[in-house]
């Protein structure tokens, strides 16, 4: 036996068919948002800009390390013409005083020798202090826009959830104000073939939106308004209106 339902409770599975597909596609934003807001692109440019921090951070505290190596022998041969200089100053021994001369001429050499490479290690210290200097603002760039993006993935996520609330409110309404026969059919349909309802719209059925055939539509014509009618293309519940056509 067919079953039957008062036309206009039939039309209203077109709202209940709105409802599913505004509940799928907030659904279907809300499980694509982290991606549309790029959140996994910007974590990956963060992760990647925090490595290579690290490697610019382990290179400037080795800059540092060879630049404390460098003054210390810098010091270490100042003191050494200093207690040499000192020693020549209160020395009688001609053949002494002539040594000292001979060390320290070596030990200027020595230390104009050091002062370079001191100089060298402190212009490298500068440029790779320059270099971790960038990669905090690229990381504190990075951390904002990451930021940013949360927020608004957080904002559209209660805009979504609110939607969702207030369509599944609209769809209990609408299931409640029809009979449990219809519905489960509905949602038998839709489970099974992906659309519950099927507006016949000017001949044309809005689940698959193909036109029916003059003997489908002659078999609508024909079929009582209360009797509920399958779309032939979609396998749908084919809802009649006004708009239909026939």
């Amino acid at each position: 036996m067919a079953l039957v339902a008062p036309p206009e409770k039939q039309a209203r599975l077109l709202e209940l068919a709105d409802c599913d597909l505004a509940l799928a596609r907030a659904q279907a934003t809300l499980r694509g948002l982290p991606v549309a807001l790029h959140v996994p692109t910007l974590e990956a440019a963060i992760d990647e800009i925090k490595t290579r921090r690290h490697d610019t951070f382990v290179e400037l505290e080795g800059i540092r390390s060879e630049l404390e190596r460098a003054e210390s022998d810098v010091k270490l041969v100042q003191a050494r013409i200093a207690k040499d200089s000192e020693r020549l100053q209160h020395t009688a021994n001609a053949k002494e005083a002539m040594g000292l001369e001979h060390e320290l001429e070596s030990l200027r050499t020595r230390a104009a020798h050091l002062e370079d490479i001191e100089l060298a290690i402190m212009e490298k210290l500068e440029v790779s202090e320059s270099a971790l200097a960038g990669r905090d603002a690229e990381l504190a760039t990075a951390d904002a826009a990451l930021l940013g993006a949360r927020d608004e993935q957080d904002r559209q996520t209660q805009e979504l959830t609110a939607e969702t609330r207030r369509q599944r409110e609209i769809r209990d309404a609408i299931v409640a104000d029809l009979s449990q026969d219809l519905v489960e059919l509905y949602e038998r349909q839709r489970e099974r073939y992906g659309a519950g309802a099927s507006h016949l719209r000017f001949g044309v059925s809005s689940a698959s939106g193909v036109a029916l055939t003059e003997s489908d539509l002659q078999h609508v014509r024909e079929a009582p308004l209360d009797e509920v009618l399958m779309c032939p293309n979609s396998n749908a519940i084919l809802v009649r209106t006004a708009e239909s056509g026939i």
